[in-house]
């Protein structure tokens, strides 16, 4: 039983982390594209949608259990554009804060690779997946 719980909140920890973050987009959008665009990536409003489509979809999964080892391995691979992309060494010259902003991108990496390799647990998960069964699941 305490497995199934620290499991379904860590779960609930993903799916918070991207809510907050998906929150703050929909709020303000153009706040978001300016964001984008000052890290000079082209496309800002479009990219600011599309992370946000994104963000839903990571929180559907974390939440559900559905494609969770997916979600998780697309979630760490986002997480370290997202590193460098606004926190990376570039950053570090005119703001040292940056460098611990850049680092717990990693911290969040490790807990999403755990989570990948883990799966959703055993209660309140979806069993569905695109990169591996789970071979519990699958051995039954």
């Amino acid at each position: 039983m305490g497995r199934t719980i620290v499991i379904l909140v860590a779960r609930l920890i993903f799916a918070a982390v991207f809510a907050m973050a998906v929150s703050f987009k929909f709020a303000g959008m153009a706040n978001t594209a300016a964001y984008i665009a000052a890290a000079g990536l082209p496309f800002p409003l479009l990219l600011a949608w599309l992370a946000a489509i994104f963000e839903v979809g990571l929180i559907l999964a974390f939440l559900t259990g559905a494609y969770f080892s997916d979600a998780a391995l697309l979630a760490g691979a986002y997480v370290v554009f997202l590193a460098f992309a606004f926190h990376g060494p570039s950053h570090w010259q005119a703001n040292q804060d940056e460098f611990g902003f850049f680092i717990d991108h990693f911290t969040f990496l490790a807990g999403l690779l755990f989570a990948a390799v883990h799966g959703p647990g055993e209660r309140l998960a979806l069993r569905k997946g695109f990169v591996w069964k789970d071979e519990a699941a699958s051995a039954n």
